[in-house]
């Protein structure tokens, strides 16, 4: 069975950072393209940051575009988001989703990692 586990959120401060992880397993995760979105309490879901199979090729959302760094290490079947100068409009509950666009979370749904940026 293919699984996304989420990892990393937390509470920080505004201008803060932090590093989200997304271990996958269950499936050839070098094939796959990939994306983080990300959901805000009653709001949809938002497509943030998208990477190809071989980590050449990212595009970020331009609310995020110069802070968030979106990468992979295929190796260890990890997605990761890096993120600096979080904003409080960041503070989300952050998916990873096969695909690299999409404003969905995907068919393989895992749990989320939840980020709050507040002072």
């Amino acid at each position: 069975e293919a699984q996304l586990v989420e990892s990393g959120g937390g509470l920080v401060q505004p201008g803060g950072s932090l590093k989200l992880s997304c271990t996958a397993s269950g499936l050839s995760f070098s094939h796959f393209d990939m994306r983080w979105v990300r959901q805000a309490p009653g709001k949809g879901v938002e497509w943030v940051a998208g990477i190809a199979r071989i980590g050449s090729n990212t595009d970020y959302a331009d609310s995020v575009k110069g802070r968030f760094t979106i990468s992979r290490d295929n190796a260890k079947n990890t997605l990761y988001l890096q993120m600096n100068s979080l904003k409080t409009e960041d503070t989300a509950v952050y998916y990873c989703a096969v695909g690299q666009y999409g404003d969905s979370r995907g068919g393989i749904k895992g749990q989320g990692t939840q980020v709050t940026v507040s002072s």
